[in-house]
């Protein structure tokens, strides 16, 4: 009796494209910071209920930590908007838009033409009669 095997996981297409380096490096950095802050503020509640003297110290470190934890989250989403802008999504206009845009282009071109053609000075038969007879 063989038994088939079957594969530990099957590899699946991601929904989601994968975030640009600049921005997963600044992700990662604002988690570690964060959950660093997170453990450091559980310590101070700790040392505080048990009367230690390292409370005061964990306190004031804490408060720093969550400045240092809200620049980090403030780093991603500014690093985000930085990438976006560099590298953003280069959109392909369709050829509706395309043809669209050329019509829109053609009619402007005719109407300044006319414009144009509207603004001159009439000139004589000849050319050389003058403006104001004397």
């Amino acid at each position: 009796m063989s038994v088939e095997q079957q594969p530990l996981w099957v590899e699946e297409a991601a929904v989601r494209p994968r975030l640009a380096d600049p921005i997963r490096t600044a992700a990662v950095r604002a988690v570690i910071i964060v959950a660093a802050t997170l453990m450091q503020a559980m310590v101070a509640f700790l040392c505080t209920v048990a009367g230690s003297w390292l409370a005061f110290p964990m306190v004031m470190s804490s408060v720093g930590s969550t400045v240092l934890a809200t620049w980090g989250v403030l780093d991603v989403w500014v690093t985000r908007q930085v990438w976006n802008q560099r590298n953003g999504v280069v959109s392909m206009p369709s050829s509706t838009a395309r043809r669209l845009r050329r019509e829109r282009r053609r009619s402007r071109r005719i109407a300044r033409a006319a414009e144009r053609a509207g603004a001159r000075i009439p000139r004589g038969r000849g050319g050389d009669q003058r403006l104001s007879e004397v």
